[in-house]
């Protein structure tokens, strides 16, 4: 399955089903619906959906998006939230994604775990990185500072993105919903590849799986946190559906794939047949690019 995220769209339409019809034109028969569906969408989106005209894949957490937040923002409410009621609307939130998951049809709901409340050393990287300064000193010492404070915070906020999650859990599968867990582009958020094996532990299959984000992945390659192959690797019996977008060095993701810098030759060895591939586009890809890239990926690996 190949399906296309309305991130890509969602901001500029006011009616969901022209917002689906132009993801249709560029030649996906299947639709994400992503984390900027704001309320005024949701009729169109209904519509064609029960016209049988298009097919939603997955849903990615929150959607539609809580009725005082107006533009696309998964992480407004965070599982990892020191503070009670904002865990609480995190989870209300995510049931109410889950029930519309439901309603569409579709297979899986994508979540984010919240973070470390730090600073952002992943873009203080990144922008140490673009200027060439990755093997240096300056380099070393940052990642190393943003590393102990991420230490010194994750085993709270770690603990409270379980226990949001397994309430969930729980609801997901009842629901008959599995949960794509994502790989993060920054490492102060949650969960770190260690900690995504630890709940792939914890949280069975079905209800619960790896979702692969190969761009945020990528970011973590270049800033050497891990081996972008190695992980997918180490991982892939977990997996259950993909993000796709391609990333230039160091940090700029979410363009079209075969126009960055992966290898997805040396990658998708390591994915498992049968998972469902979303392209995941930022709002500059044009349309040409995106079809362009479409036809390219059929081409040289189908529908995987």
């Amino acid at each position: 399955m190949i399906a296309c995220s309305t991130c890509w769209n969602s901001g500029r339409h006011t009616e969901g089903d022209a917002m689906l019809q132009e993801i249709l034109d560029l030649g996906f028969e299947y639709v994400e619906l992503g984390h900027g569906i704001r309320m005024s969408l949701i009729g169109g989106i209904i519509k064609l959906v029960e016209e049988g005209k298009v097919k939603i894949s997955s849903l990615h957490n929150f959607c539609p998006l809580p009725v005082e937040i107006t533009r696309s923002s998964p992480d407004c409410y965070q599982f990892s939230s020191s503070n009670p009621p904002e865990r609480d609307r995190a989870l209300r939130q995510t049931f109410q994604t889950i029930d519309f998951a439901k309603r569409m049809g579709a297979r899986y709901v994508v979540l984010h775990l919240g973070s470390v409340r730090m600073d952002d050393y992943t873009d203080k990287l990144i922008r140490l990185a673009e200027v060439g300064l990755h093997t240096s000193a300056q380099f070393a010492r940052t990642k190393t500072e943003g590393i102990k404070k991420r230490n010194a915070g994750i085993e709270a906020a770690f603990a409270r993105s379980r226990e949001v999650l397994r309430h969930v859990y729980e609801y997901a599968a009842k629901n008959e919903i599995q949960l794509g867990i994502e790989s993060r582009h920054s490492f102060e958020e949650i969960p770190s590849e260690r900690e995504m094996e630890m709940l792939m532990s914890e949280f069975a299959a079905p209800t619960a799986g790896y979702w692969h984000d190969f761009g945020h992945v990528q970011v973590k390659h270049n800033l050497a946190f891990l081996d972008h192959a190695e992980w997918l690797k180490r991982i892939s019996s977990r997996l259950i559906g993909c993000h796709l977008h391609d990333t230039k060095w160091a940090g700029r993701d979410h363009m079209a794939p075969f126009t960055g810098d992966i290898d997805y030759e040396k990658l998708m060895p390591h994915i498992p047949k049968g998972v469902p591939f979303i392209f995941e586009m930022s709002p500059k890809r044009t349309k040409e690019e995106i079809t362009t890239a479409l036809a390219k990926w059929r081409e040289r690996y189908g529908s995987h």
